[in-house]
């Protein structure tokens, strides 16, 4: 691990001095700022700085310097960053490090004139190799996390509504009815306009059968027909499609532990998975959806829809790593073949495409 000792002994100084430069500290020469700068991206050195050990000065403000302005990954990363800072009361400002290796000038001039508190500069390209390895093994989804395909299961879809809740639904049984299993549909989602019509459509493409009510109908009650449906014939996994939104989070966690005891009473041999929808094209409302509904139920996987390709899907990392929720799913198309199991090696891949691999 690259240390600020390393970074002193490339730039032939010493270790209070690096620091000093690295957080914007002090009046320093800027020719030795750049040399410092250059030896940071040649020894791949990344400043840990987190809001909780910033000192705290009269600007309060922080600078970022983003090396690739054109990877999605760092400019996913870069807005969690900035959010993260600003819930702690820091100002934020943003400089750009082009081709030719000039900063963007007012985060230059507030950095030599000591008005940022601190400098974050996100990793470099010959960095991208160790980041690359670290995030594919933290976005690992084990086999485990599949066991629904080896035993009775009932498996509940949540999220907002527009995310393409009722049509991964549709696609999952299409796919598990490919795969020999028997799959049952339950129209839970008794609240939006044309849901159950919309769930049915699906339920005869994929050639399964569908339990629902009138719309308006209580939800867990569809649900208690469903899985007393699904037991008496005989029903592999059965999948349940839900509500987007209620009134207000107090309903909907009314809601879905209603529904989640009738099952855990009803059909107690069952393996219960909860997974949440979310746009992975939303950005930072797909992280905060995944923390309200992880607030209200045990959510056990992530299905990241509407990605055409797996390179604006970055939030997919900060949601695993913030909430420790694995990512089973994506969609990247219309079809029910293009929502695929999530493959970690793949997809981080393409969040770096076009950088060094």
């Amino acid at each position: 691990m690259v240390t600020l000792r390393d970074v002193a002994r490339e730039v032939g100084t010493s270790e209070s001095t690096v620091s000093r430069v690295v957080r914007g500290l002090g009046n320093v020469k800027p020719e030795l700022r750049e040399r410092v700068k250059q030896a940071c991206e040649s020894l791949g050195y990344i400043p840990d700085f987190s809001a909780q050990n910033l000192r705290t000065g009269k600007s309060n403000t922080i600078g970022i310097i983003v090396s690739d302005i054109n990877n999605h990954f760092y400019n996913t990363t870069l807005g969690i960053l900035v959010n993260k800072f600003r819930e702690h009361k820091y100002q934020v400002q943003v400089g750009y490090s082009y081709e030719n290796g000039q900063i963007e000038k007012e985060v230059m001039e507030m950095l030599l004139s000591n008005r940022i508190d601190a400098l974050i500069m996100t990793p470099v390209s010959n960095q991208n190799r160790r980041l690359i390895d670290t995030i594919k093994n933290q976005m690992q989804v084990h086999e485990d996390a599949y066991d629904f395909l080896n035993r009775k299961a009932v498996i509940l879809l949540i999220g907002v509504n527009g995310v393409g809740k009722t049509t991964s639904v549709g696609k999952l049984a299409g796919q598990f009815k490919n795969m020999g299993k028997k799959v049952m549909l339950a129209a839970a989602d008794t609240f939006r306009a044309g849901a159950i019509d919309q769930l049915k459509e699906w339920a005869s493409r994929a050639g399964v059968d569908i339990i629902a009510g009138q719309e308006g109908s209580d939800p867990a009650a569809v649900v208690y027909d469903a899985v007393a449906a699904a037991k008496a014939r005989d029903v592999d996994i059965l999948l349940c499609d839900t509500a987007g939104r209620l009134h207000n989070k107090k309903n909907l966690m009314a809601e879905l532990h209603k529904i989640h005891t009738i099952i855990e009473k009803e059909y107690p041999e069952a393996l219960l998975e909860t997974m949440i929808v979310v746009d992975g094209t939303t950005g930072q409302n797909a992280l905060a959806q995944a923390k309200e509904f992880s607030e209200v139920a045990e959510v056990s996987g992530v299905v990241l829809t509407k990605l055409d390709g797996t390179a604006k899907g970055g939030i997919a990392i900060a949601i695993q790593s913030e909430l420790n929720i694995p990512v089973k799913y994506i969609g990247i198309g219309e079809q029910i073949g293009d929502l695929q199991r999530f493959d970690a090696e793949e997809f981080v891949n393409a969040l770096f495409s076009g950088n060094e691999q």
